[in-house]
């Protein structure tokens, strides 16, 4: 029974993966900040190491004596500043695989992103061998999400037996930190005001921790391995989730220049905007891949992906009903008609363009 050691056990990944490996037999030591909640590992045992990714000392006393590795912490928000971005995804990945080659440890799966392939070609789909285009940085998280996956693949030319995953967009139970199912949340809240013309991978969470655990298993070190399932525009994703949930999609499709000028103004505006500039940049690209190479190497199949969103809807409900739009509830009555009026405009305008 091996002893192992896992980041960021707390969050939506972490939790499910550290289950997985609970169900596995191994032995279980969880890094924990002083704030981390741990609604998730109810039920879990495990030796919690109090420690801050980027305190070197502290990572050396808990990867001492452990034999596998899965770093799942990290920072998702795309509202995270450059550096900090930096400082919670690629400082604590360069401390953590240091100091797992000192200590020997014999296997390490590094949780990296889809966003670190970059997005596809409008209308296409990714893999991994796709080459990085540098605008996808200008955006801090994707940027961040590249720069540690490359720090990874530096430390097992280095030596260390590190195995990548790149999680596309998760959905599922388990998002206590609100990260990657804020959309849903969102959503359900009737808060995304506008939306554009994009596409989201959409994977489960448990499909997930069982492509940690098959990458853990089969994985070829230094390699990296797409999880993904279902490609979604936001036009159908939206659709989706109105069908489950029973919440009017938003009304309001603006072109991405539109989009940007939008989210400006609301950033100039005080308090928290509904969306920055930066988000309408990202949620404008084509984030869809294909998951041949995972399913090929690995032996692993994601679960059906209906589920998974109804999986999504259903935490929701049961956490925060009274703070939902109830089941029939339709978007205000002017954002319907700014959608409608948009879109007589785009035709119009595209039978003027075609004529």
């Amino acid at each position: 029974m091996p002893r192992t050691l896992v980041t960021g056990a707390t969050g939506l990944i972490g939790s499910h993966v550290a289950r997985a490996l609970a169900g596995r037999g191994d032995s279980l030591r969880l890094t924990l900040r002083d704030d981390s909640r741990l609604d998730n590992l109810g039920g879990v045992d495990f030796e919690p190491a109090r420690c801050d990714l980027t305190d070197r000392r502290a990572v050396r006393r808990a990867v001492r004596g452990v034999q596998r590795v899965f770093h799942v912490a990290g920072w998702t928000s795309l509202r995270a500043t450059g550096a900090a971005s930096y400082r919670a995804n690629v400082l604590t990945t360069r401390v953590l695989l240091e100091e797992c080659l000192r200590a020997g440890v014999e296997r390490v799966v590094h949780t990296s992103s889809a966003a670190a392939v970059g997005p596809a070609p409008r209308g296409s789909t990714a893999d991994e061998a796709q080459v990085f285009e540098p605008a996808a940085a200008t955006v801090p998280y994707v940027h961040a999400k590249r720069e540690a996956e490359l720090e990874a693949g530096r430390m097992a030319a280095r030596g260390l037996p590190v195995v990548i995953v790149n999680p596309a967009h998760v959905f599922g139970r388990g998002d206590l930190y609100r990260s990657s199912t804020d959309i849903v949340r969102r959503f359900l809240r009737r808060s995304i005001p506008a939306y554009v013309d994009g596409a989201l991978n959409i994977i489960d969470v448990a499909d997930v921790a069982s492509g940690h655990l098959a990458a853990d298993e089969r994985g070829t070190v230094g390699e990296r391995y797409i999880l993904g399932n279902r490609n979604y525009t936001l036009d159908r994703l939206f659709a989706d989730l109105g069908r489950v949930s029973g919440v009017e999609p938003p009304a309001v499709k603006l072109p991405q220049e539109a989009a940007l000028a939008f989210a400006a103004t609301l950033e100039r505006l005080p308090g928290r905007p509904a969306i920055t500039t930066t988000e309408v940049r990202a949620s404008g690209q084509w984030w869809a891949y294909r998951n041949t190479k995972a399913k090929r190497e690995l032996g692993w199949k994601p679960s059906p992906h209906e589920d998974t969103i109804e999986a999504t809807v259903d935490w929701y409900r049961e956490r925060e009903g009274g703070r939902l739009a109830r089941p029939g509830a339709r978007q205000p009555a002017h954002l319907r008609l700014t959608g409608q009026a948009v879109k007589t405009f785009g035709d119009v305008a595209g039978r003027l363009v075609g004529a």
